[in-house]
Formats: C-alpha cells, sequence, structure tokens
C-alpha cells in the first residue's frame, strides 16, 4: 500500500488489519460493548455518593458528572488514535510496549489480566445479586453462577455475544429513558443547582477538593470506555469504525448519566434524598420512580437495573479475555492463552479468567474491588495517554487514520487531569493504591522471567 512505503516490516505490521479472528462487529457493535461495558448498575446508585462527597451541592454534583465524561473522553480520543493505528488484539499491550518498553506493555495486560478484568466483572456480579438484596454467601453463590453462564455463552462466538450486547444496551436504556422524560416533566422538587453545600458535614469543605473526589466516584460508572480496543482485531473496518464507536459511545452516556442525575434531582426535594442516604437508600432511581409511577415504577427500575448490569457483565466477558490472547501471542505469557476454539474464541484465557473471577468474588468484597479497580486503571491510562505523543516522535510515518482532536494540548490536558485524580485516589485510599502498584511491579518481574526463557530458546 502507497501510505505504508515508508514503514518497517515491523511498523507494516502493526498497521495491518490482518487477522485470524473474526472481523464481525460494527460501528453499532463496538458502541454498544463499550456502553454495555459502560451502563451498568452505577448510574442507579454512585449519585448519592457523588452527593455526599459534595455535602450535597447539586451544582457540584453535576459538575463532577461532567467532569467525569469529560476526563473519559479526553481518554477515548487518545485511545481512538492508538487504536486507528493499531488495530490488533490486546489495546494496550501494543501501544505501551511500543511507545515505552516491552515490559511496560506486559505489566498493563498483566494487572488487567489478575485484577482489573476479573475485578470488574466481579464487582459488576455482586452489585447484581446487592440490587436484589441477595448478600453474604447467598449473594456470593448468585454471582457465581452468573459469572459461569456468561462465561458459557460468550464460549460461542462473538457474534452471538455481541448480539446479546446490542440487545441488553437496548432493553437497558429504555426504562432509563421512560423514567428520565417522566421526571423531568414532572418536576417539582424546587431544587436548585447551588454549589454551596446544603449539609457540609463530613467534606473537606474545600470547593476544588470536594469535586475532585466527587468525579472520582463518577468514574467508576465511567469505567470501561478502553475496552474496545481490546477487541480491535474483531471490529470490521477497525481504522474507521473504532474512534467513532468511542467517540459515540462516551459522548452519549455523558449526556445520559448528567440527565438522568438531573431527572432524579426534579422529583425528589433535597431533604428528601439527604435522609435517604442517611438512612443507606442509595438508590435514588428507584425513589423517583415510585413517586412517578407508584410501586409499578420500582419495578420498572428493577427490570432496568437488572439488565443494565446484566448486559455489563455480557460485555466485559466477551471483551477481556483478549488481553491475555494477546500477550500469549506476544510470547511473553504462557501458550495456551493464545489457543483458540472452533468459534475464534480464545478459550483457555476465557476459563482462566472465570477461576480468577470466582476467586475475587471469594475473597473480596464490592467496595473493595471497585477502588483496586479504578486506581490501577488509572495509572495505566496516563500511560497509555503519553503514549500517543511518544509514538508520534518514534513512529511518525504509522497512518494515523485518526488523529487527537485539539493535539498536543488534549493528550497534555488528560495527562494532567488523570495524574491528579490518581494522586487524589492514592491520599483517599493508600492501601489498595499499593497493591495495586505491587501487582503492576509484579508483572514487570514475571516479563522478564518469561524474556529470559525466550532468549535462552533463541527466539
Amino acid at each position: 500500500m502507497e501510505e505504508n512505503k515508508n514503514l518497517t516490516q515491523h511498523q507494516a505490521q502493526l498497521a495491518s488489519e490482518e487477522t485470524e479472528l473474526r472481523r464481525e462487529i460494527s460501528m453499532f457493535g463496538g458502541a454498544s460493548i463499550l456502553a454495555g461495558i459502560m451502563i451498568g448498575g452505577g448510574i442507579f446508585y454512585l449519585g448519592s455518593y457523588v452527593m455526599m462527597r459534595t455535602g450535597y451541592s447539586l451544582g457540584m454534583c453535576l459538575l463532577a458528572w461532567i467532569l467525569g465524561g469529560v476526563v473519559s473522553m479526553l481518554g477515548g480520543l487518545c485511545y481512538a488514535e492508538l487504536g486507528a493505528m493499531i488495530p490488533k488484539a490486546g489495546g494496550g499491550l501494543y501501544y505501551l510496549s511500543e511507545a515505552y518498553h516491552p515490559c511496560i506493555g506486559f505489566m498493563s495486560s498483566f494487572n488487567g489480566w489478575l485484577i482489573g478484568s476479573p475485578g470488574s466483572i466481579a464487582a459488576g456480579a455482586l452489585a447484581l445479586a446487592s440490587m436484589f438484596s441477595f448478600e453474604g454467601t447467598t449473594g456470593k453463590i448468585v454471582a457465581t453462577v452468573v459469572c459461569i453462564a456468561f462465561t458459557l455463552f460468550n464460549l460461542l462466538g462473538v457474534k452471538q455475544g455481541s448480539l446479546l450486547t446490542n440487545i441488553t444496551v437496548i432493553g437497558k436504556v429504555i426504562p432509563i429513558l421512560i423514567i428520565l422524560v417522566a421526571a423531568l416533566a414532572k418536576g417539582g422538587s424546587g431544587n436548585t443547582l447551588s454549589m454551596t453545600p446544603a449539609y457540609p458535614e463530613g467534606t473537606s469543605g474545600n470547593f476544588f477538593g470536594m469535586v475532585a473526589f466527587a468525579t472520582v466516584a463518577t468514574l467508576w460508572a465511567y469505567e470501561g470506555w478502553t475496552n474496545l480496543n481490546t477487541v480491535a482485531e474483531e471490529v470490521k473496518n477497525p481504522k474507521k469504525n473504532l474512534p467513532l464507536a468511542i467517540i459515540v459511545a462516551i459522548g452519549a452516556i455523558t449526556v445520559l448519566y448528567c440527565l438522568f442525575n438531573f431527572a432524579i434531582w426534579k422529583v425528589i426535594p433535597l431533604a428528601e434524598m439527604h435522609e435517604f442516604i442517611e438512612n443507606g437508600t442509595y438508590f435514588l432511581g428507584t425513589e423517583a420512580a415510585k413517586k412517578i409511577f407508584g410501586a409499578a415504577g420500582a419495578t420498572l427500575v428493577s427490570v432496568g437495573m437488572a439488565i443494565s448490569q446484566l448486559g455489563s457483565i455480557n460485555s466485559m466477558t466477551l471483551a477481556f479475555p483478549r488481553a491475555p490472547y494477546a500477550m500469549a501471542k506476544e510470547g511473553h505469557f504462557f501458550k495456551a492463552m493464545g489457543h483458540i476454539n472452533k468459534n475464534a474464541v480464545p478459550d483457555v484465557a476465557m476459563w482462566v479468567q472465570l477461576v480468577l473471577i470466582l476467586l475475587l468474588i471469594w475473597v473480596r468484597a464490592l467496595d473493595q474491588l471497585t477502588n483496586l479497580v479504578v486506581f490501577a486503571q488509572q495509572i495505566i491510562n496516563v500511560l497509555i495517554i503519553g503514549a500517543v505523543l511518544v509514538l508520534r516522535k518514534k513512529m511518525p510515518d504509522m497512518p494515523r487514520p485518526y488523529k487527537v482532536w485539539g493535539g498536543a494540548f488534549t493528550v497534555i490536558l488528560a495527562i494532567v487531569v488523570n495524574l491528579a485524580l490518581m494522586i487524589n485516589t492514592f491520599l483517599e485510599d493508600p492501601v489498595t493504591a499499593i497493591i495495586g502498584v505491587g501487582v503492576m511491579a509484579a508483572g514487570i518481574i514475571v516479563y522478564f522471567i518469561f524474556d529470559a526463557k525466550l532468549k535462552k530458546e533463541g527466539k
């Protein structure tokens, strides 16, 4: 190809769209996978944590939700450039390896394989169980059954998994939109978007600190926007559809989250929301639906929450095994992880993922899992966003079908914002942060063990 004439053989291989996997994911399918992962149970209860962290200032709450979307979009734009340039399964493994050193790419994938991916799925399954008051051992059993079922289903092929994702995305959005429209039309709460905390007890009292802390809470609801790049080898025309799917998904979900929370505030007076949260009732969407539709509204929200969470779990189960598959193909991981079944699915990686999921379900609590996953992903996001500038310098001739809007300014802004949030997370929960850093250090050690073995074999 004319555009590849100045590339080395290695760079041409990176830019190539050739794959042994099946390209069956359309632009809509890609956006649906991201929406399926991102829109989970978080939209129904995280608004309560955002309110507590801002002292029940609805103006600051809305600002935090907007900033969460902006932070995600900034990162998404950078991922879009990298994914269109290097349309390979595994995503971050390749970007970090080419920008810095192969051990850094492996480290990120190792972290995702051991903690990030199974931790996200385990947390999602436990959240699903808690939605229906299944707690303790019963909740863990329900989460276990759900994860086993979705693993078996996704072994049938990416086409089936993607189709279910498309269906659940539509199914989960409809109840949310019904509540959103009805709440906006009903109104009557008398709330205002004040930037002054109504109940400042327990907060730092610092405007910027409260907004930053609240924004971190929203990021769990936005979590998942990085995952389309892990199935880049199964996206049709990835150089066009991958960036478009990322931008459409993050943009649409940001608008949806902000409107959904605003709609709840239109229905429930601030004093009532404060009372609900203080009494441990965090699912404000359910309370809003009760006010609008009565008991039928509560049922509608329950169905919407269940579909949301099931769709999210399915999408994560589908996407995540592609990273260890790429690690094995690259040569620094167990060869068995690179095996695919007759349906072109990395089956061994998916089975191992299930084992890790079940282990985390039975040894960790929901809040511990979410904190661990978010902090580790923040570190990786900073490195990958920085890789955009590094690769522009190292590989200036690589075709870039999509380039980040705003150029270097956008990239640097994304790095600064993510660093600030990462430091804030470290200060708020140092134990979890240390565990996350420790896992990454272990990943580097594992890389060099495999690297020494490959060199010994003369590869």
